[in-house]
Parts: structure tokens; sequence; C-alpha cells
């Protein structure tokens, strides 16, 4: 049994329906997993994950992220590392205080009742096509102050961003590289249209006047246009990514245990947790890449400088050293370190606003289908290296037959 998962590949497409397996096998047998093939190492317990996360200085964010590190010297934040990710996530922090999240509440649940009424009584909507891709992109629009009539190519664009591929798949790539390309451009163009018009009290405007310390000469400056671009970009991408996938990963979890989603219907007050539970039972973002500055020493092996290294976050959060049962969906769990969101300085920016807008899609959702069926053989799940997710899931809103019993491997998810 042991030889059965002696190769973990984040494009394998059977790793990709049902990682937690191989998960748990590197947990025990290879904590710190090299993969000779694709060159890459893989650490897979929690406290090792969370102690790299820690440690940014030893584990560079600079070569990349994902695991082609295509985004190096993109000018993300992400691939920044202290000081200069600092200085930079500074003027950003600003846009995601908890006043600001809280003035949105209203605004998110008016849009998540929008979508959700618009599906009406057919009996059949697509939760991601119809629900939770659209619904983060006019919730960052809103944020970012961007106008309504880019919302469509707005979404186009990110939805072939988002549908990234890796090596294995070149045409693919070359489309999200295009896209993603085009989006820049559009964000590029409504920055310098912005520089010309009288300032506004919006997110854009706190960037356009935002400064930060210019390396070279020690002095202030002030955001380039192309910089606070690939802001927007990220901001858009990274928002419109988690809420997507983390939606549907509830439904489907909800569905797979009826008891919970009773529980939440008749208490939503305790939604919160559970959409903590949701992160760590089966997050959007799976791993993320950084690159070695030194010699590491771990579990008797030398991982060398230069090396490229997977955080495995979700597998750190099915580690049974920190989670009793942690395969099962338990919504009044307590979660002791989520790792859904990164962790240390590159924890995510936006992820109280992720939350909120979880929480409130599955309130709303609960009290119009609490009884609601999905077709998992017409779910589509697609191969990513780092984020993990359905593209498209069929939910009957009216019970048409009996809901599964409930798998000890639940966390195998729908979708072929």
């Amino acid at each position: 049994m042991d030889t059965e998962f002696n190769l973990y590949d984040p494009y394998d497409r059977a790793t990709t329906l049902n990682p937690f397996p191989v998960y748990q096998w590197l947990r025990d047998h290879e904590p710190a997993y090299y993969n000779a093939q694709r060159d890459f190492w893989a650490l897979s317990r929690h406290a090792d994950v969370v102690a790299a996360h820690a440690d940014p200085e030893t584990f560079s964010s600079a070569g990349g992220v994902t695991l082609e590190g295509l985004e190096k010297g993109s000018g993300n934040l992400v691939v920044m590392d202290p000081p200069e990710h600092r200085d930079h996530r500074k003027p950003v922090n600003g846009l995601f205080t908890a006043r600001r999240i809280a003035s949105l509440e209203g605004f998110v649940r008016s849009r998540a009742s929008a979508l959700l009424d618009a599906a009406g009584d057919a009996g059949e909507f697509d939760v991601v096509t119809d629900f939770s891709l659209k619904l983060p992109l006019e919730v960052v629009a809103e944020l970012v102050g961007i106008p309504a009539e880019l919302l469509p190519q707005i979404h186009e664009l990110s939805n072939r961003v988002l549908a990234r591929s890796g090596p294995d798949d070149p045409a693919g790539l070359d489309d999200m590289m295009t896209a993603g390309a085009e989006l820049f451009c559009l964000y590029l163009d409504l920055v310098r249209e912005r520089r010309e018009q009288p300032p506004r009290d919006d997110a854009i405007a706190v960037l356009l006047t935002t400064e930060v310390p210019d390396t070279d000469s020690g002095t202030a400056r002030r955001l380039s246009d192309e910089e606070v671009a690939m802001r927007f970009l990220e901001l858009g991408l990274a928002g419109h990514e988690t809420v997507a996938k983390l939606i549907p990963n509830a439904v489907v979890g909800l569905y797979w245990y009826p008891e919970q989603r009773r529980h939440l219907v008749d208490h939503p007050e305790d939604m919160p947790n559970a959409v903590e539970e949701f992160l760590r039972w089966d997050p959007p973002s799976h791993l993320q890449g950084r690159t070695l500055t030194r010699d590491v020493d771990l579990h008797g092996r030398t991982l060398p400088a230069g090396s490229r290294v997977m955080l495995l976050t979700a597998a750190a959060s099915h580690d049974d050293r920190v989670y009793e049962y942690p395969e099962l969906l338990d919504i009044h769990r307590k979660i002791r370190k989520q790792l859904a969101f990164g962790y240390g300085v590159h924890a995510c920016l936006g992820a109280a606003l992720a939350r909120m807008e979880t929480r409130i899609a599955l309130e709303e959702l609960l009290k119009r289908y609490p009884d609601y069926e999905i077709d998992g053989s017409r779910a589509v799940r697609k191969v990513h290296s780092n984020v993990r997710g359905l593209s498209s899931l069929p939910l009957l809103t009216t019970r048409t037959h009996r809901s599964p019993a409930r798998s000890t491997r639940a966390v195998a998810a729908a979708g072929s």
C-alpha cells in the first residue's frame, strides 16, 4: 500500500480528483519529498509548512509561487520578498480595513440575492458559472471602483487566466498568458484614464496618490501606472479565484453531510465557523511555491539552495498530528491555524472579504434551497498545479433523488 502513492505530481489527473490520500502518504512516509521528473520538493506536514511560511528569508517567493514560476519578475506582491513586499503591500492594506469590508456587506448580500433570484424556479442552475464566478468579480469591482461596463470583458479575461494549465498543455498556457496580458492592458488603460480625471474617493484614487520607498534613490515615490494596474490585476484575480472555488467546494461538502447542512439552515449564526472548516477541508489553493536561498536539512534530507519547494497547505490542514479525523467535514471544528489564505507575510490581503462573501453566499443559497441536490455526473474539474476547484457544478433546486451515503473519504470531490 505504501507504494501506491510513491509519486506526487499536482498535474496527475487522479491526484487532482482526490489528492488527500496522496497527501496522507507524503506526511507519513516522505514529509520532505522530491519529484525528480519536475524537479521540486514538497513539504506536507503542518509544522513544516507553517515554519516555511514564517521564514521568507529562507523560503523566498521571488522565484514564483506556482510550480512553473511563470509569475517570476511580474511585479506581483506574491513574488516580492521583504522589505519590498512590505513597502508595496502597505498601501493596499488600506483597501481592506474592517470598516471598508463591513461597508460592503449590504452590497454583497444584494448581489448574491440577485444572482440566485435570477436562477428563479428553473429547477437547476450552475453554482460556478451562474453564481460563484460572478459574485466575487462584482464585489471586487465595487471595492476597487471598476466601471460596470468593463465587467463582462474582465469576467471573460479573468476566466481565461484562471483556467490556466501547466506545461503539459502548451495551447492552454499560451491562452492564459494572452488573456493575462489583455487584462493587464485593460487595467492600465483604466488607471491612465483616471490620472486625467478629478480625484475620487475610491481605491484607485488611494493607490494613485500612495507613496512607496524607491529602492534606488532611497526617497519616496508614487506608484507608476503599471504598478497600480498590477495591484488591480492581482486583487481581481485572487479575490475572484478564491471565492469562486470555495463556494462550490462548500456546496459539495454540505451535500455530502446533510445533517450539517440542516444545522446551518436552522442555525445560520454558526456559518462563520463553518466557513473556516470549508477552508480547511478543501481549500481553493492547495500549494504555494517557494525557492530556497540556502540549504535546508529536514527529515534526514538536504534540500539544496536554489531548489523549488512546494508548501502543501492543503496537506498540512489534513495533518492528523493537528486535527482529529481530518478527512471528515465538521462545521463545529476549531481551527488551530488557518492555512487556506497562506500564512506569515504573504497571508491573503482579502481574506476577511472572501470569508464574508462565502458566508453570505451560503446563507442566501440555503435560505432558498435548503434541500438542494447536486449532479456530480455533470460536474467538471480541471487540472491546475496550485489550485483545486470545480469549473461547473449543476445544482438541482428540487429533490429528485436520494442523497448519497457519506464517505469516510469524503473529500474525493464531485466531478471528473
